[in-house]
């Protein structure tokens, strides 16, 4: 039970991170691998306001979901926008723009902020402290289950739902999903495609931000805390389908519980050779993922 439950919250931060990436590959087709440094800047804002702002982490998460929110809207409008249909540009110039944030969170955090000394900012490692209700466990079928654990299960949940709601029950959500389907019949209707573009990716970003702020109650944080998961987030929308939301939701929780299961039965070593062998049995089998968006 231990097992399944650790397996739930893995899940659970895959598929923020995933649902994120998977609006941005669906609507605009670029391939962000920026998007995991999205995680990490979610982590050192949590680090920021938990250290000088005394916010919990409760607090942490709106406030990351707008700064990462932001950073996404920044690279989209000064980077991406000039990089569309030129996949393997958008490719190389997200990769640079991940190892400059690296570098600069390394610079700003090792010597202190922006070169001045501050209390607890004098290293690139910081932990996050988690509020004391998240820190206790429960007793569920004779299993210890954590509370944070549980926590970040039913955020995930939550996003989902709003994402959902978003995507099926507004203007912008009808929109969005016009210009991944037909960009040019869209605009041609008078959809600003730009624009959509924009808040795409901003709040892609923003998703990845509120699960950096979850995963820095887990470990602790680094500059390079973020590379795993873009990589995971990929093999999970992959395997669930492009741009298909419970696509994306069923192939965390497969990939996310095979991680756990053998991971607790060997090491986390086994646990990723794993994974990646079942998304490879997977795409054998079902080649655009385990759900395909309908299309006529």
């Amino acid at each position: 039970m231990e097992t399944f439950v650790i397996g739930l919250s893995i899940a659970s931060i895959l598929f923020m991170v995933a649902l994120g990436l998977a609006i941005i590959y669906g609507t605009m087709n670029v391939i962000n691998l920026a998007h995991g440094e999205m995680v990490m800047i979610g982590a050192y804002t949590t680090v920021l306001a938990t250290k000088h702002l005394g916010f919990n982490i409760y607090l942490c998460l709106p406030l990351a979901f707008l700064v990462t929110a932001t950073f996404g809207l920044i690279i989209e409008r000064t980077v991406v926008r000039r990089l569309y249909g030129r996949l393997l540009d958008t490719l190389l110039a997200t990769w640079g723009i991940t190892l400059i944030l690296q570098q600069l969170i390394r610079i700003h955090f090792g010597l202190g902020l922006f070169g001045v000394e501050i209390d607890g900012l004098g290293s690139d490692l910081q932990n996050v402290p988690v509020p004391a209700e998240l820190q206790q466990a429960i007793q569920l079928f004779g299993a210890n289950i954590p509370v944070y654990r549980a926590f970040v299960f039913v955020t995930a949940l939550a996003l989902g739902a709003i994402t959902w709601l978003v995507m099926y029950r507004t203007r912008f959500g009808s929109q969005l999903r016009a210009v991944s389907v037909a960009r040019n019949t869209a605009a041609a209707c008078g959809i600003n495609d730009k624009r959509v573009n924009m808040l795409a990716f901003a709040y892609g970003s923003g998703l990845a931000g509120i699960a950096g702020v979850l995963v820095s109650g887990f470990k602790t944080v680094s500059p390079d805390m973020g590379t795993p998961y873009v990589v995971d987030a990929f093999l999970v929308v992959v395997a669930g389908g492009v741009g298909h939301l419970l696509g994306t939701f069923a192939s965390a929780g497969i990939l996310g519980e095979v991680q756990s299961f053998v991971a607790t039965w060997a090491n986390d070593v086994y646990g990723r050779t794993v994974l990646f062998a079942v998304v490879i049995f997977i795409l054998l089998f079902k080649p655009q993922g385990l759900f395909v968006t309908k299309s006529r």
